[in-house]
């Protein structure tokens, strides 16, 4: 194992839904004929994640997947985030964070200071 990734949020997340995909499939797989095919879909999917595991667990770029689960991270805490709402500038694309239940509220874009008005 020297040399490769590991384990990370990114990783931890990906099993545990291959295996909560599993349990679906084999719950569906129980019912009728077309809950069956159903059923082996979404065990192929299960597949598909746990391989993405494997792969990422054993994978030597080290950097590049890094960066992925800080792009996890990330997307994770903008939707866990309570307290803000997220934007992108239309002018540049950068993404802009405000507080919520502020009403309508004109946002400059500290990037291009572009104004547009959003609703929080």
């Amino acid at each position: 194992m020297l040399g490769r990734y590991g384990v990370d949020q990114l990783n931890i997340f990906l099993l545990i839904a291959a295996v909560a995909l599993n349990l679906v499939a084999l719950i569906l797989s129980r019912f009728g004929a077309v809950c069956a095919v159903i059923g082996m879909l979404v065990n192929l999917v299960s597949y598909g994640v746990l391989f993405w595991y494997l792969y990422r667990f054993l994978s030597r770029n080290i950097e590049k997947r890094i960066l992925e689960n800080r792009r996890y991270l990330a997307r994770k805490s903008q939707i866990t985030d309570r307290q803000n709402r997220y934007y992108r500038c239309p002018n540049c694309k950068q993404t802009v964070r405000v507080p919520r239940g502020r009403g309508k509220i004109c946002i400059k874009c500290p990037k291009c200071s572009e104004k547009f008005i959003r609703k929080s």
